[in-house]
Order: C-alpha cells, then sequence, then structure tokens
C-alpha cells in the first residue's frame, strides 16, 4: 500500500503486514502512524492485506447507492481512527468486487466481517455503532495489540 507523509508529501510503500504499525518516511524520516481510516481495497489487496495482518481486520461490504451504508460509513471512520494500531479496517465495494462479496456469503449490506489471521470471526449484517464494531474487534483480539 501508498502511504504520503505528512510533513513532506513523499508517497512511502508500506507493506501490508505493516500497515497497523507505525513507522517513518523514507524522505524525511517523519513519523508514518499506523493507518487510522478505511482502506478501500480490491480483491488482490483484500488477499494480501488479510493474508498479512497481524491485528484483526473488520471488512465493510457496502455499495454507494445503499442508504444504510452511507450512513455507516462515519461508524466505519470512526472504528478505523479509534482502533488504529490495534486493528485495520477494511472497505469492499460490492458493486465493484461482487466476487468477494459471495466468497463471504454477503446477502444483505452493509455487512460486516472481522477476520483474524484469515478466519471469519464475526459477521453480520445491518447498520451497527462504532461501538459494537469495535467490540467484535476487541473480542478478535485487538485490545491485547495483535
Amino acid at each position: 500500500m501508498i502511504v504520503a507523509c505528512s510533513a513532506c508529501g513523499r508517497k512511502n510503500r508500506v507493506p501490508a503486514r505493516h500497515l497497523a504499525d507505525a513507522g517513518r518516511c523514507g524522505a524525511c524520516h517523519a513519523g508514518l502512524p499506523a493507518s487510522s481510516a478505511p482502506i478501500e481495497v480490491n480483491p488482490e489487496q483484500f488477499d494480501e492485506i488479510v493474508r498479512a495482518a497481524k491485528v484483526p481486520v473488520l471488512v465493510d461490504f457496502w455499495a454507494a447507492w445503499c442508504s444504510p451504508c452511507r450512513m455507516a460509513a462515519p461508524e466505519v471512520e470512526k472504528t478505523a481512527t479509534r482502533s488504529a494500531g490495534r486493528a485495520l479496517v477494511l472497505k469492499v465495494n460490492t458493486e465493484l468486487h461482487p466476487a468477494l462479496a459471495v466468497r463471504f456469503g454477503v446477502q444483505g449490506i452493509p455487512n460486516f466481517v472481522v477476520l483474524r489471521d484469515g478466519e471469519v470471526v464475526t459477521q453480520q449484517a445491518g447498520l451497527v455503532p462504532s461501538e459494537r464494531m469495535l467490540q467484535w474487534l476487541d473480542a478478535a483480539g485487538a485490545a491485547a495489540g495483535g
């Protein structure tokens, strides 16, 4: 994944296994924080991140036309911010990547899946608050920091 440095603007390649870790910019050596925003992924990025993640991964299956998905978006963002360094949050657009939705049996959206070591720990369809998502991540090991 490519992460821009907030200090110098330089783009840094961050391996999937280190997205939940703080790092340093390769150019100016300023700190690069752990991922704290939902990451929009395609199937290849999804597989790479889920395979390499040392922390639980929350996946938001959504679509632009879905009103409940749009209502869930701020809760998903809040979850990503609050779980930075302890979990990763991915977004999968089911219109662009329907095969991923099929792989996880998604029949209604929004649909949330928590994965740990590539295995499904929790899955639930419907709108839920950030607090619930954080509970899922904690139960999957986010509280222990991975």
